[in-house]
């Protein structure tokens, strides 16, 4: 039992060392740039460690995103009050706005709106229909694009209430 413990510690740490070198690298260099030997390299592991770990360098940036970006969706999912959710995007979105303008400038934007999309695609019923569904995933992810990329010149408030205005939208179609 002990070496599985022991051996599950190695995992995580080796998985924390990959992840962290990956966004060491990505500080100065493009994710088209770089290779899976450099990150090794800078991670202190070998290949067959990455490999153990991941598929591919953009799955370090998914698994990386992933539960941050989850979270905050998961407790504005619970319906806390309007001007609860409105703290918790702020928050988030002040706090996030460096990752979204590092992922367009390195060239993982993709791997970010991914999951964005995943995770707003939640917050719809499942007899929603599917173009509604990927209507609005996509344009609720350009809203906040748009707003992070034009120094967040309009305030928080008016973008939320502008998102309200889709419940009505669906109603008419």
């Amino acid at each position: 039992m002990a070496a599985t413990n022991h051996s599950q510690t190695i995992k995580k740490d080796t998985k924390d060392f990959i992840t962290t070198a990956m966004l060491q690298l990505l500080a100065t260099e493009k994710l088209s740039e770089l290779t899976v030997s450099q990150v090794c390299k800078r991670a202190g592991v070998s290949r067959m460690a990455f490999y153990r770990n991941f598929n591919d360098l953009e799955q370090i940036l998914y698994e990386y995103y992933k539960p941050k970006i989850a979270a905050v969706f998961y407790t504005i999912q619970q319906n806390p009050p309007f001007s609860d959710k409105f703290d918790i995007q702020l928050k988030f979105f002040s706090t996030f706005s460096d990752d979204l303008l590092s992922s367009v400038d390195r060239g993982y934007e993709p791997i970010i709106q991914q999951i964005f999309i995943e995770e707003i695609t939640k917050f719809y019923a499942p007899d929603s229909g599917e173009y509604w569904t990927t209507f609005m995933s996509a344009g609720v992810y350009a809203v906040w694009r748009k707003w992070f990329l034009s120094g967040q010149q309009k305030p928080l408030q008016e973008i939320m209430e502008f998102f309200k205005q889709f419940d009505t939208l669906k109603k008419t179609f």
